[in-house]
């Protein structure tokens, strides 16, 4: 068994535990044409719009994408804001999935697009839309959408009975939450607005809005061919069906698996050839939760199960660690790219979250318990207070690994650490530098030092960058070195060029030029005030 991945293939492998439903025909094409979809699948019977939500009702339908907010009372709240408004809905496809350990939706809009689609036309037709929007972040599934649309006839076309558009979005994390999406799709940045919206009462153009992700449409255009009886012959009773699930971190073989709800995590962890016996598992991803080794062997796969015992469904991102490698250190990487996914727009994403990563970095390399309280302060204090869940899910990821790997923590705080290596096996993309398909969010391999015999606390650099360098209450920066995002990497030139004590420097980052390395105590790479 390889020592597992640092990236995911855009299209990697899929297994199906069980009869497969969205992922029939996997085995006869790498792409379903839509000849090829209704073979498959066969005819999608009309649904009127009462037909379609008791249909979602039954089967009990919630969002695929994380949040798993109830499909029929979303789409019941749509129809009544539209009939009370006297306005258009639109329906939007959430298929962006820019997180790298997430893979699922890309492969059903790259293999199985009209399946997608096919959901979301029946929740058009049932609301009267005549707007039908796909969010996208990757060329691949863009070009495969737009391929699909092209099939059935559909464009954006003035006079057309429905337009049907792709949007292709920059791959950040923030790009897939709900209102950056529709935001973009108005013609502004791919950032959440900083203030609570709900989609269902103003969402595309101001107009009441469906919006899901892939995987809901595809469950409900397989549920209209089956029935609900049918579907609920497969899975648990409250939550029937199957689920799609990426598994990766380390495992011989990172895939997509469909299977049944309800299935064992250590069976789905066998079929990825994952460690029988796992130090900890990452369940639903980087906003997820940190299972440890005794609730790990006993969950099984579905929302309500997996939170009982701490865990998480969301996304459907799995991910286990092998016990040869240091757990709080592979959680810092991911922990810096949280922070470097920030909008930049409210203080726990662009201060909050570099301050989480540079305390998780304090904890492992000699802080002690003074830095492990630290630390903790500063994830309570960033949850519930961002403009969207991006800080909230970012501090769970952190707390639960403080919490899972309880004794490698305490070999860091009380003793000289852990002394395993960092083995880089949680995905950040090509080549583990985090750059997945042009992701302008990840690290660039430079960071920015602040040389403290010249500064004089000027602050221009904090104007430019201040999620970079935020300033200490003695009006100096509190940081004396930080990885540059890609995205920020002409700004912190610009800072540079602009600093009159000419005190700033960019540089090659010596633990991207070295490769993966145990964090060990006595060394400190961020240096704190001026001192």
């Amino acid at each position: 068994m390889s020592a597992g991945v640092t990236s995911l293939p855009e299209v990697p492998e899929v297994r199906a535990a069980g009869v497969p439903r969205l992922t029939a025909g996997f085995d006869l094409a790498e792409r379903l044409d839509l000849a090829g979809h209704l073979v498959v699948h066969g005819p999608l019977p009309p649904l009127s719009g009462e037909r379609l939500a008791a249909l979602a009702e039954g089967i009990a339908l919630r969002g695929r994408g994380g949040a798993g907010f109830p499909f029929a009372r979303k789409l019941r709240a749509v129809a009544d804001a539209a009939v009370r408004r006297g306005v258009r809905p639109v329906v939007v496809v959430n298929g962006s999935e820019d997180e790298p350990a997430c893979r699922k939706d890309t492969v059903l809009l790259n293999r199985a697009p009209h399946l997608v689609l096919d959901g979301a036309l029946l929740a058009a037709e049932a609301l009267g839309a005549r707007t039908l929007v796909v969010g996208v972040t990757r060329d691949s599934t863009r070009r495969s959408t737009e391929r699909a649309l092209d099939e059935r006839g559909l464009a954006d076309r003035r006079g057309a009975g429905l337009r049907a558009r792709v949007q292709r979005n920059p791959h950040r994390m923030v790009t897939g939450e709900s209102s950056a999406l529709i935001r973009s799709i108005d013609g502004g940045p791919a950032k959440p607005p900083g203030r609570r919206v709900r989609a269902a009462e103003t969402g595309v153009g101001g107009a009441p809005t469906l919006l899901s992700n892939a995987e809901t449409f595809a469950q409900l255009a397989v549920a209209a061919r089956t029935g609900v009886d049918r579907y609920r012959s497969t899975g648990v009773p409250d939550e029937p069906g199957t689920v799609l699930l990426t598994l990766s971190g380390a495992v011989a073989r990172p895939l997509v698996l469909e299977a049944p709800s309800g299935v064992p995590l250590r069976y789905a962890l066998q079929l990825a050839g994952a460690p029988a016996d796992p130090q900890g598992v990452l369940t639903g991803g980087y906003h997820g939760r940190w299972l440890d080794p005794a609730a790990a062997h006993g969950a099984v796969v579905s929302r309500a199960a997996l939170e009982r015992v701490g865990g998480r469904l969301g996304a459907g991102a799995v991910l286990p660690l092998a016990r040869d490698t240091c757990p709080l250190g592979e959680a810092l990487p991911v922990a810096r790219w949280l922070a470097g996914e920030s909008a930049g727009q409210c203080g726990p994403c662009h201060r909050g979250l570099p301050a989480a990563a540079r305390g998780l970095e304090e904890v492992l390399t000699g802080g002690g318990p003074p830095a492990l309280e630290a630390l903790r302060q500063i994830t309570d204090a960033v949850r519930g207070r961002g403009a969207c869940r991006h800080p909230d899910g970012s501090a769970d990821f952190v707390e639960s690994a403080l919490v899972a790997f309880a004794d490698d923590l305490a070999a860091h705080v009380l003793g000289g650490g852990c002394g395993r290596p960092v083995r880089a096996v949680l995905p950040l993309g090509t080549g583990g530098t985090g750059a997945v398909d042009g992701d302008a969010g990840e690290v660039s391999g430079r960071v920015l030092t602040v040389d403290w015999t010249l500064c004089e606390g000027h602050r221009l650099c904090a104007d430019i960058v201040p999620e970079l360098l935020p300033i200490g209450p003695d009006g100096y920066p509190s940081v004396a070195e930080v990885p540059v995002p890609h995205r920020a990497l002409a700004d912190a030139e610009r800072a540079v060029r602009r600093c009159p004590a000419l005190a700033l420097r960019l540089e090659a980052d010596p633990r991207h030029a070295a490769g993966p390395e145990a964090p060990g105590r006595g060394r400190r790479a961020l240096r704190r005030g001026r001192g």
